[in-house]
C-alpha cells in the first residue's frame, strides 16, 4: 500500500502538468473557433436587422432615419470616435506607461494610475456633461475627449505591467552584451511587453465603442443618435436598428483585438 501511494505522489506532478496542458490546447482551440464564429454572428444579426429594416413599409418618420445615407452616416461617425479616440489613448497611456516604469519615474507611478482611476470609476456621461459645462461648447472633440479619458487607464495600466514582467535576466543578458538602454527598451523590454499592451488595448477599445454611443449627447453624432431618435419619437424599430449596430460594432472591434493578440505579439510568446 505503501508504494502505491509513493507511486501516485510521485505520478501527481506528471498528470497536473499534462492537465494544464491539455487545458491549454482547449483553450487555444476555443479561441479558434471564436476567432470564426464572432465575425459570422456580427454579420448575420447586421445584415438581417438591415434587410428586415430596410424592406418593410417605414412611416415618413422611419423613412427619415432609416435609410443607407443615414445609417452609414452616424456608422462612420461612430467609428470615426471609437478611432481618434484609440489613437489618443495609445498616443498617451503607452509612452507615459513606458516612463513610469524607468528609474527615477516609478514613484509617479501611484499618481498617474490615481487620474486614470478618476476617468475610469466617473460615470461616462459625467464627464461629457462636465466637459460641456466647462467649454460652453458641443461637437466632436467634447465627445472625444471624456471618452478617451475614460478609456485610458487599461492602456496604461497594462503598460506598466507588461514592462514590469520582463525577466530582469533577459535585460542583464543584453547589457551584458553591449547593448544600450534605449536598445534594450525597444528590442527587448517593449516586445515582451506588446501581449500586455495589446491586451489593454483591447478593453480601451470596446469601452470606447460603448461609451461612443452617448457623444449624441453634445452633438458628437454616432449611432447613439439613433437610439435617442427612436426613444424620443417612440420608434421601435429605429431603437433596434441603433442598438443592433451598436452591439455589432463592438464585438467587430472586440475581434479586432483579438486577431492583434494573437498575430502582432512576439512569434515565441503566441
Amino acid at each position: 500500500m505503501t508504494a502505491s501511494v509513493e507511486a501516485s505522489v510521485v505520478d501527481d506532478p506528471a498528470d497536473a502538468e499534462g492537465d494544464a496542458k491539455s487545458a491549454a490546447r482547449a483553450a487555444r482551440r476555443a479561441e479558434r473557433v471564436r476567432l470564426f464564429v464572432q465575425p459570422a454572428l456580427v454579420l448575420v444579426l447586421v445584415v438581417v436587422t438591415l434587410v428586415y429594416a430596410l424592406t418593410r413599409d417605414l412611416t415618413a418618420t422611419q423613412a427619415a432615419t432609416i435609410n443607407v445615407a443615414t445609417i452609414s452616416q452616424r456608422v462612420l461617425e461612430h467609428v470615426l470616435i471609437t478611432f481618434v479616440v484609440t489613437a489618443l489613448v495609445v498616443l498617451i497611456a503607452v509612452p507615459l506607461g513606458i516612463i513610469l516604469t524607468r528609474n527615477g519615474y516609478r514613484r509617479l507611478a501611484p499618481v498617474f494610475i490615481g487620474i486614470a482611476n478618476i476617468g475610469q470609476a466617473a460615470p461616462a456621461v459625467g464627464l461629457l456633461v462636465l466637459l460641456f459645462l466647462a467649454t460652453g461648447s458641443t461637437g466632436f472633440w467634447v465627445g472625444v475627449l471624456p471618452i478617451a479619458f475614460y478609456s485610458l487607464l487599461p492602456v496604461l495600466r497594462n503598460t506598466m505591467l507588461g514592462f514590469q514582467q520582463v525577466d530582469a535576466s533577459y535585460i542583464d543578458a543584453a547589457r551584458g552584451q553591449g547593448m544600450s538602454g534605449s536598445g534594450i527598451l525597444w528590442r527587448i523590454e517593449f516586445p515582451l511587453a506588446v501581449p500586455y499592451i495589446l491586451a489593454g488595448l483591447r478593453t480601451s477599445l470596446v469601452l470606447a465603442v460603448g461609451t461612443a454611443t452617448l457623444s449624441f449627447l453634445v452633438g458628437a453624432g454616432g449611432l447613439g443618435v439613433l437610439i435617442d431618435t427612436g426613444y424620443k419619437l417612440n420608434q421601435p424599430l429605429i431603437l433596434v436598428v441603433g442598438a443592433v449596430l451598436a452591439v455589432a460594432l463592438a464585438l467587430l472591434v472586440d475581434w479586432l483585438g483579438a486577431l492583434a493578440e494573437a498575430f502582432l505579439g512576439p512569434k515565441g510568446l503566441r
